[in-house]
This record gives structure tokens, C-alpha cells and sequence, in this order.
């Protein structure tokens, strides 16, 4: 699939325009959809009654279902692992939109965006045909475990055609018809994508917070905790997540919360410079880091509290 986007001139954005103005203006809807292979089949009827009648149940009040092949397997593993990424990818470069299989993304990102995806595509291709040489081996497993349970009509000839990524670039502004059709129905239009931008915008910020929370919390949990009487250990993933967190900010935030860019800014000031094994070796570089992000830390759980102004909340975990 290839998907070719020109971009003869970036829209200017004035400063007195509103953040959910300007992410109208400098975003575009990226839409990204998977088809992939189900592994699990619910049991017939009859087989539910036989399960039931191992325990003693009645048959329903028990869920029941069969996995189809070997999600453990090396080949499907490598399958499985590019679908990650591909989602990994979509939400690295774009923001939430409040419409189902939405995020926005910037404009002059598209390009880049697209060969990325094409190359994961591509990937992916190769992943699933490997995967396919070994399928006549999976299906044998797959029948011996399952015992009676064992149906070929549950398993395709091939897999080739089955796990497949595609992503388009929809529209999510009011069509140009309507003004003429109907300049009524057109101006509803108008008010309901307004409303769906500030609400992109308010998605946004409580996104940021929390990852940044997160990110913030788990930090400072490895470099003040102990562990048998040793500080823990930690990954250098640890501290080089924050530093990608900053990168990502910086190129999609849409400065909507003066508060929020503050405390990123002074966030990135206190690891500015700091190496992983700096924190390991200097016991006192390590103490002054966790105290900083600590007071971080409080006022993000702040801004995770429901707040009428700006309605950011905490999500269930």
C-alpha cells in the first residue's frame, strides 16, 4: 500500500488563536486499522455440556473456549511483535481524538508517518509468510493438545491474507456540500467539529499528564526504594523514557496548559544531563533527583484530580 501526501504549504497559526484552533489548523486525522487472525474459538454447545459435566455445572453458567494455535512460538511471537510496534508508532507521532480509531497528526509529519508504516507493512509481510512455513507444525501441536476438541474447519488453508495493517488519512471537517445544501445543518457541523477539537485538546493534556506521572512515579520508585538492603535496580530504559517523553512533547504539544508546559520544563531540567550510571554510582546525585521529581510527582497527582476548570482525571487502572 502506498499512500502519497503533498504538502505545498504549512497553514500559519497567529498566537491569539485557540489550541483547539490550531490543532484544527496543523493536524490531520490519522486512521490506522488491523485485521488479524483470531487464536480463540468458543466451544460448541455440546462440548460446553461436556465441560460442565466434568465440574458438575450447568452448562450455562460456564464460559468456555479453545485456543487454536501456539501464540508462543517464535514465528507468531515475531508476528505479534510488529503489530506492537505498528500501534506503538501510531500513538508515538499523533494525539487522542475523541472518535473511535482517530488520533491527530501533525501535518508535516504525514510523509514520514507514512514511510515508516509502509516499511512495517512490509515487515509484517514478511513476518506473516514465515510464519505460514510453519503452520502445518502448528496445526499438529494444535491437535494434539486439544484432543477431540480438535477441528480442521476451524483453520484456514493459509495465513498469508490474514493479518494485514492499513491506515488512511479521513477528513473530520464538516463536507463543503452541506454549505449549500443546507447552511444550517452545515453550521451544526461546524459547532460539533469545534467541540470535538476542544475536547482533542483536553484528551491531550490529561494523556501527557499521566504518561508523564507514570513515567515520574516509576523513576523515582526505583532510585529511592531499597531491596534487601541495596538501593534497586533499574534499567536504563528508566531514565531514557522520560528523556523520549520530552522529545514527543515538544513536537505535539499545542501549549493549551501554562501550568503543564512549566512543569515539563522543569522536569526536564532536573535529569538535564543525568546518566543512568550517574545515578548508580553518585549516592547523593541520586538523592537530589528523587527529591526534585518527588515535588514533581506532587503536583502532577494535582492535575490528576478532577478539576472543574479542565475536567482532568485519573484513568481507571
Amino acid at each position: 500500500m502506498s499512500t502519497t501526501t503533498t504538502l505545498l504549504e504549512q497553514p500559519v497559526v497567529r498566537p491569539s488563536t485557540s489550541p483547539s484552533q490550531r490543532l484544527r489548523v496543523t493536524m490531520a486525522a490519522v486512521r490506522v486499522s488491523l485485521n488479524w487472525l483470531g487464536v480463540r474459538k468458543t466451544l460448541t454447545a455440546e462440548q460446553k455440556t461436556q465441560a460442565a459435566d466434568t465440574f458438575g455445572a450447568e452448562s450455562n453458567f460456564l464460559s468456555a473456549g479453545k485456543k487454536l494455535l501456539d501464540t508462543t512460538h517464535p514465528a507468531f511471537k515475531a508476528v505479534t511483535s510488529i503489530k506492537g510496534r505498528i500501534i506503538a508508532l501510531w500513538k508515538s507521532m499523533s494525539l487522542p481524538y475523541p472518535e473511535a480509531g482517530i488520533r491527530l497528526i501533525r501535518q508535516d509529519q504525514i510523509d514520514g508517518f507514512n514511510s515508516k508504516m509502509e516499511s512495517l507493512q512490509q515487515e509484517l509481510a514478511t513476518a506473516v509468510r514465515d510464519l505460514d512455513r510453519h503452520y502445518h507444525e502448528l496445526k499438529s501441536v494444535a491437535r494434539d493438545r486439544l484432543g477431540s476438541l480438535y477441528n480442521s474447519d476451524d483453520y484456514p488453508a493459509n495465513l498469508i491474507s490474514l493479518f494485514k495493517v492499513s491506515w488512511d488519512f479521513p477528513s473530520v471537517e464538516p463536507p463543503n456540500y452541506l454549505r449549500e445544501l443546507s447552511p444550517e445543518l452545515y453550521q451544526q457541523e461546524c459547532e460539533r467539529m469545534t467541540a470535538r477539537f476542544d475536547e482533542a485538546v483536553r484528551l491531550a493534556e490529561q494523556a501527557f499528564i499521566e504518561e508523564l506521572h507514570d513515567l515520574v512515579s516509576h523513576l523515582t520508585e526505583r532510585l529511592s526504594g531499597q531491596a534487601d538492603g541495596k538501593p534497586k535496580t533499574f534499567r536504563d530504559s528508566v531514565v531514557n523514557n522520560l528523556s523520549e517523553f520530552f522529545e514527543r512533547f515538544g513536537q505535539l504539544n499545542v501549549r493549551s496548559n501554562d501550568e503543564l508546559d512549566q512543569l515539563v520544563e522543569h522536569c526536564q531540567g532536573i535529569v538535564r544531563g543525568v546518566k543512568p550510571q550517574s545515578l548508580r554510582d553518585d549516592k547523593g546525585l541520586r538523592q537530589h533527583v528523587v527529591t526534585e521529581l518527588s515535588q514533581v510527582e506532587n503536583v502532577l497527582d494535582s492535575l490528576l484530580v478532577d478539576k472543574p476548570r479542565r475536567n482532568i482525571m485519573r484513568r481507571p487502572r
